[in-house]
């Protein structure tokens, strides 16, 4: 297969060598995505380089959108029509998205959304988010190509599942990494999704549908499904009520969504963790540091939003130090210490690692420098 699926006269490929970013843009495609519109910018450009030459392929539509505000509201439009859709951004353009992203959760509208970070540094902004309300986005990592093609298989198949935005988080580093990559829906995609009963479609004898962050439904009307407009346009429904079933949704999505990977946890006496392709790095910097006695686990969240804070609370339940390495100035970090709750010393050996561009491929980014901060940190090392 050559490296550009698209050289195969529109035929959809079953393996490919991809760099991750058209990894992800092909994976979306097969997993039903036809609308996607998204502004160049590195290093989100290259998801919309790959679906402007796809797109027309399998009938979909690819559109380069003037402003990242105009093209979050275009997603929520086809998105609501019941079309897969998708976009992508970096960074600034994620700030820009930020109200839009809110009304999506309280609306209820399942779209996917990429942020291509440049380092890691929108980790607060993906998991927090700088927008309002009661609000929390599905957030995955995919820490390589092949998962980046299963994460877009997964995004969609959650967002229905859920009817609730989800974010992929990913990075430079992530974009630009060329894989040998497999298509095919992983196991846990294939199960049936609700159907569609909030699309608004035309009404064709049935009350008009609204979908819309404010919750309005009819009068009398209970439960959680598609919004209804009642005479005079409006139904006097309390318009608090998306947010508390926003945060009831949330605690469901927690109970059965979260993903981790783990190694070495068993008889671990230090744990690395790290998020998205970074966890390469401190997996395989735990691995030489076990080669030298050192007894270090390791620990990769995939889900952001839900975060695996169980997993960390196991870890300081026993008293495991923990060395969190990331590509800014310490944010997943928090997390990490939530998690463990103060049984256990947490330890930040990340720091901002960019190139003179300003994207992460800095020096830092290097599995023996992350050994050479797990020996600082280590309990037996640290303490020589």
């Amino acid at each position: 297969m050559s490296t550009d699926a698209t050289r195969s006269g529109g035929t959809a490929p079953m393996r490919a060598f991809l760099e991750g970013g058209h990894a992800l843009a092909e994976g979306a495609i097969q997993a039903g995505c036809r609308f996607y519109c998204g502004y160049p910018m590195t290093p989100s450009t290259e998801v919309l380089e790959y679906m402007a030459r796809r797109m027309p392929q399998v009938g979909g539509v690819c559109i380069n959108v003037e402003a990242e505000i105009e093209g979050i509201n275009m997603v929520w439009g086809a998105t609501g029509g019941g079309v897969r859709s998708m976009i992508a951004s970096t960074t600034n353009g994620m700030s820009l998205m930020q109200e839009s992203m809110s009304e999506m959760v309280l609306g209820r509208v399942p779209a996917v959304i990429v942020n291509m970070g440049r380092g890691q540094g929108d980790y607060f902004q993906c998991t927090r988010g700088g927008g309002h309300g009661s609000h929390r986005m599905i957030v995955l990592a995919p820490g390589s190509a092949q998962e980046a093609v299963d994460t877009a298989y997964r995004a969609f198949h959650l967002a229905e599942k859920w009817r609730h935005p989800v974010l992929i988080y990913g990075d430079f580093m992530l974009s630009h990494t060329s894989e040998t990559v497999t298509f095919a829906p992983p196991p846990d995609t294939l199960a049936a999704l609700p159907a569609k009963t909030w699309v608004t479609d035309g009404a064709r004898g049935r009350k008009p549908r609204l979908l819309t962050s404010l919750g309005m439904r009819l009068e009398g009307e209970s439960g959680s499904g598609p919004a209804e407009i009642g005479p005079g346009g409006h139904s006097g429904t309390d318009t608090t009520r998306p947010m508390r079933d926003a945060v009831a949704r949330h605690r469901e999505i927690a109970a059965v969504e979260t993903r981790v990977e783990t190694a070495w946890l068993d008889d671990a006496e230090l744990v690395v963790t790290a998020f998205g392709i970074l966890g390469r790095f401190a997996r395989y910097a735990a691995k030489l540091a076990r080669e030298e006695g050192m007894k270090v686990g390791y620990v990769r969240p995939y889900t952001l939003v839900p975060f695996p804070y169980d997993t960390y609370a196991e870890i300081g339940a026993r008293g495991i130090p923990v060395a969190v390495f990331e590509n800014n100035a310490g944010q997943m970090v928090q997390d990490v210490r939530l998690g463990v709750e103060g049984r256990a010393p947490v330890h930040f050996i990340g720091e901002i690692s960019m190139d003179g561009s300003g994207f992460g491929v800095g020096p830092k980014i290097d599995a023996l420098h992350v050994l050479e901060k797990l020996r600082e940190v280590h309990p037996r090392r640290g303490a020589a």
